[in-house]
């Protein structure tokens, strides 16, 4: 008995040394992949290029990503999942790297396309952390996990505003995160463990050998065919405009339209992205709160989180240029709900989909969403060509998220029922696997 005791301890303390191994990965990742966003004057300068350019080279990433969602879904489904991260890593490194060399735009423009490869690695991720926690703790893991992203930006911001000019420029930067995508692929390789798929799901609990569950077609048409799920997918597609405008226009806004220097956009933001950080934290334990008093639990908190992040949202770009206070502290409102939905939609769509094909489900979600979003970049930048730049922001931001809003009322019909014909499922998964090792013991 204490040698059972002791293994349970060790596996959960090593499955806490995974999220960390998990969190550093998404946080330098997204500092590499979002910092592009705080370079947007000095690479526009250096090119010679207009919004409308600028915008197109952010989407050949989204395009490239969400072409190939679909394809490390299924590889995900079906080899390990912690080697296929370890790969991820090390494209983001190479690509990075390939971007730092290019000296005009159309070479560039096709190489930060190419970062779009590991940008759709993230359904393998998460799909594995589900495996390690069970649904009472998926919401709160996964917020966590996604406060690296936040931070990343902010770590993008200071490389790219003060360490940059210290060392040579934005290339200079380049090589560095890069670089540091290949620490994280071989501290991925070495460091984390496959675990079998359903591992954590409460209904398989107690099962001495649990069978290995295969990636199935059928199974993965039935988990997209779910109605919970349309809405989900739908949320997706309008949810994710608003993030990629904010990413990559949002400080050319700040210094352009709202007269903000470096250093004021630095000390201004900073605050802002840490609450937002603490948003996805806040909404991910709020979610699975909620998730024990009603299954509807993760999708009120979403709801609430796009509403009142629109609103926000709004007041804050249509405060005064010179009440800066003002404009302060409505953003960091905004901040506070604006991610909320995030790490509840991921806990969402695993309370549906069998373990098997959860990557594969996942990474259709993402590229519903990709596949009208990665055009986002390019809309606000003929849109913002066409007015100004506030244009485009509130356009696109507050008409997504209050499409949002909607979708997720949808959901409320849908999401219990689906989540009650999951549970019934692994329980007669886990009580043909005890019938089956009873047998053989006999």
């Amino acid at each position: 008995m204490p040698r059972r005791e002791d293994a349970v301890k060790s596996t959960s303390r090593y499955r806490w040394f995974v999220i960390f191994v998990f969190f550093m990965f998404m946080f330098l990742h997204q500092t590499d992949r979002l910092m592009i966003g705080s370079m947007q004057v000095p690479i526009m300068d250096e090119f010679g290029i207009s919004d409308s350019q600028w915008g197109l080279m952010n989407t050949g990433a989204l395009v490239v990503a969400t072409i190939l969602y679909p394809v490390w879904g299924y590889l995900y489904d079906r080899y390990a999942r912690a080697k296929l991260l370890s790969l991820a890593s090390l494209v983001w490194g190479a690509t990075t790297w390939l971007s730092a060399l290019m000296r005009a735009y159309v070479p560039f423009l096709a190489t930060r396309a190419s970062t779009g490869i590991d940008d759709s690695s993230y359904p393998g991720l998460y799909s594995l952390v589900a495996d390690y926690f069970g649904p009472g703790l998926r919401g709160r893991v996964y917020g966590l996990l996604q406060v690296a992203q936040p931070l990343g930006y902010l770590l993008g911001m200071v490389l790219a505003l003060m360490v940059a000019p210290l060392i040579g420029g934005w290339r200079s930067v380049f090589y560095l995160t890069g670089g540091l995508g290949l620490v994280i692929a071989v501290l991925i390789f070495f460091g984390v463990r496959e675990m079998p798929r359903g591992r954590a799901e409460p209904e398989l609990e107690g099962v001495e050998e649990l069978r290995q569950f295969h990636f199935s077609w059928a199974e993965a048409k039935l988990a997209v065919q779910k109605r919970s799920m349309w809405f989900i997918f739908a949320q997706g597609f309008a949810g994710v405009f608003p993030w990629n405008v904010i990413t990559f226009f949002f400080f050319g806004y700040l210094i352009r339209e709202r007269g903000y220097d470096n250093d004021s956009v630095l000390f201004t933001m900073a605050p802002v992205i840490l609450i937002l950080a603490g948003g996805y934290f806040l909404g991910g334990m709020l979610g699975d709160m909620l998730f024990k008093r009603t299954l509807n639990g993760r999708i009120v908190v979403s709801s609430a989180g796009v509403l009142l992040g629109a609103i926000f949202l709004f007041f804050a770009i249509r405060t005064p240029i010179d009440q800066r206070s003002q404009f302060f502290v409505l953003m960091c409102l905004a901040a506070v709900f604006m991610p909320m939905s995030s790490p509840n939609v991921i806990s969402t769509i695993f309370d549906v989909t069998l373990p098997e094909v959860r990557s594969t489900t996942q990474a259709v979600e993402y590229f519903v969403e990709n596949s009208g979003a990665a055009l986002a970049p390019l809309m606000a930048g003929l849109l913002a060509d066409a007015t100004n730049l506030e244009t485009a922001i509130l356009v696109i931001c507050i008409s997504a998220w209050l499409l949002c809003f909607v979708l997720y009322l949808g959901a409320l019909f849908f999401v219990p029922s689906d989540i009650r014909a999951l549970r019934a499922q692994l329980r007669q998964r886990a009580e043909d696997d005890r019938a089956a090792h009873a047998v053989q013991a006999g």
